[in-house]
């Protein structure tokens, strides 16, 4: 069996747990390629799945879903019928309906979707005050991600019957969702920016930025393209690209779910078959 695991991981989540998944196929078998497609580059341009018996999707949960680029980027695939699975990759908030509005794009492209999961990461703004999933993925969710390929290659296989996975509703529809990330991003004050005379123009953060957002001339993100993903901060060699401090939203994201750093320290990756 020829697999693809196809991946966007700004900073490093999703890839730790898809460079487990793809070891956990190969060790059971499977021929693996891996697909890097954080990059604008490595997305650019089609993608042939007759080669693929399957394919495994990962992404990080952006406002509970994925992210818009890769919602936008899967709508123009082709999977010409072949089996999928997803996996997604959060810190801890809301998560849901990920799974079922990413199954929808798929199954609207050719795609079988069979199989899901959902992994827990240390979340992106722990750069900029939060305190959310701090030391994960641990090996409890590298052994659930384990758990999740060799489960789904037995689905892949046809050695598991293809029942449709039941994922979680969530409760917000696409709509509602919509209009909660354009209200979230606009409230924020400051996107990614230079601070400081030490930037040397390596170009690090524009080739870095998934979303094309970063212009390193004028150090400036641009608040249409950006995706707060904080890519070119995690990668600036020179440590000047700044972002603002996210401690107040973290405690009323707290308020707002009724719950606390400790409570959300306790959740566990899911698997959905």
């Amino acid at each position: 069996m020829k697999i693809l695991v196809a991946y966007f991981s700004p900073t490093s989540n999703t890839k730790t747990i898809a460079t487990r998944i793809i070891k956990a196929f190969a060790e059971n078998g499977a021929q693996v390629d891996e697909k890097d497609i954080t990059s604008f580059s490595d997305r650019n341009g089609p993608l042939d799945f007759s080669q693929y018996d399957a394919v495994s999707f990962g992404f990080p949960i952006y406002v509970s879903r994925a992210p818009t680029i890769m919602r936008e980027w899967l709508r123009t695939l082709d999977g010409g019928g072949i089996k999928a699975s997803t996996f997604f990759t959060y810190g801890g908030m809301n998560n849901h309906p990920a799974h079922r509005s990413t199954r929808a794009i798929l199954e609207g492209q050719n795609f079988q979707v069979v199989s899901s999961a959902e992994f827990l990461g240390v979340h992106t703004f722990n750069r900029v005050g939060w305190e959310a999933m701090e030391g994960r993925p641990d090996q409890s969710d590298l052994d659930t991600a384990k758990e999740y390929a060799v489960r789904t290659m037995k689905r892949f296989s046809g050695e598991d019957e293809d029942r449709p996975a039941e994922f979680p509703k969530g409760k917000a529809d696409d709509n509602a969702l919509d209009q909660m990330e354009t209200g979230w991003m606009a409230s924020i004050p400051q996107f990614p920016a230079r601070r400081g005379d030490n930037c040397s123009l390596c170009m690090d953060c524009e080739n870095l930025c998934p979303s094309g957002a970063i212009n390193a001339e004028t150090g400036e993100a641009d608040r249409d393209k950006c995706i707060l993903c904080l890519r070119c901060v995690d990668g600036c060699p020179d440590e000047v690209l700044e972002f603002c401090d996210q401690s107040q939203m973290f405690d009323a994201m707290l308020g707002m779910l009724g719950t606390t750093k400790e409570e959300i320290a306790e959740k566990q990756s899911k698997l959905f078959f």
